[in-house]
């Protein structure tokens, strides 16, 4: 909560590039209107790979990965967990899920934070959705393989004075309008890593939410664009920001602004991501086999129909199939080989 405390939101120096990215991101907000009233069938394409992708890289990041395949029937047809990994993995589904249902009527408080945590792993044997008993440290490994402290997060005993305080801070100041919501948003996932008030799972509740605050703010994009996926894809910067931004935090005398520029880059990353999936496409008609396109557009030179799929999650074999083959018809894409392991080879780049 050190960030709501003393001015220090008020006192904290903008650039102009900050003030260039927030008002890009005022008018990418007011075009996400205009874009999620149009191709039902691409929303509907990008809303199913949005949630598999998040729930599979935010859970990658900490190092939980399930096996090739279980993914999409654990996330989108909720099968049952098989082990430890899958457990977790259910678990963040699920409030993921409840995120993406109806984020307006959620209210933040210290019940939400603790339920979600206990929900998190409630597939598991764990005593989840409480603070910590012990204080933890995060710890960094060095090249000669010796553990470094890397922060030293909030004390047990203080732990829920200081969560109680950061919910307390941030409801009021969001009331109050005198901050950027997007501002106190990056605030308050800062304050709640460098508190670190859980044995375990900080970092994916951080990102979810992230998510929630910033549905409320007005900013919808991570229905369609995985924010967890470009946090993934950043992992090092992601963990580089916040620990330059923690730096002091204990004394008041931290700079949001690292955080701050990279929890707004995402944004823009996902609205640019966003606006170039769906802007193109005229109609629903055919949709999906552009999406295919822009997908190959994005993968190496060189693909095999596997490894299409799995970043066109929710489109069929047949539709990747089909827009396959009109690619190869246009002189845009030649076949290296036969059957389902074949390489696909872009022609001209």
């Amino acid at each position: 909560m050190k960030s709501f405390m003393d001015g220090y939101l008020y006192d904290m120096p903008i650039s102009h590039g900050l003030l260039s990215t927030m008002a890009a991101l005022g008018e990418f907000r007011g075009r996400e209107g205009l874009y999620t009233r149009q191709s039902p069938e691409v929303l509907e394409t990008l809303r199913r790979a949005a949630i598999v992708q998040s729930v599979e890289s935010s859970n990658r990041i900490e190092g939980v990965t399930v096996a090739a395949g279980r993914i999409d029937p654990l996330v989108l047809k909720r099968a049952k967990p098989r082990d430890r990994s899958e457990q977790e993995v259910a678990g963040y589904r699920d409030v993921l899920a409840k995120i993406h249902m109806d984020p307006g009527r959620v209210k933040l408080s210290i019940d939400l934070i603790r339920g979600w945590h206990r929900e998190m792993y409630g597939y598991t044997e764990e005593k989840a959705g409480h603070w910590k008993t012990r204080d933890n440290l995060i710890l960094e490994v060095r090249a000669d393989g010796k553990q470094a402290v890397r922060y030293r997060p909030v004390s047990a005993l203080a732990t829920p004075k200081y969560m109680t305080k950061l919910v307390e801070f941030f409801g009021d100041e969001l009331a109050q309008r005198r901050t950027h919501p997007l501002v106190l948003a990056a605030a308050f996932v800062l304050d709640f890593e460098c508190i670190h008030p859980f044995a375990d799972g900080n970092g994916r509740l951080g990102r979810l939410l992230t998510l929630l605050l910033l549905y409320q703010a007005g900013y919808g994009v991570g229905r369609y664009i995985s924010l967890e996926r470009i946090v993934e894809r950043s992992k090092e910067t992601y963990y580089e920001v916040l620990y330059r931004s923690s730096q002091g935090w204990h004394d008041g005398q931290h700079d949001l602004r690292p955080w701050l520029e990279y929890f707004l880059g995402t944004l823009i990353a996902a609205y640019k991501d966003f606006e170039a999936r769906v802007g193109t496409i005229a109609s629903a008609k055919g949709a999906k086999r552009e999406l295919v396109k822009n997908a190959i557009a994005h993968l190496p030179h060189r693909f095999t129909i596997g490894e299409l799929a799995h970043v066109c999650k929710g489109i069929s074999r047949a539709t990747l199939v089909r827009a396959l083959f009109d690619l190869r018809t246009d002189g845009k894409l030649r076949c290296l080989g036969r059957g389902p392991d074949a390489q696909w080879e872009r022609v001209g780049g």
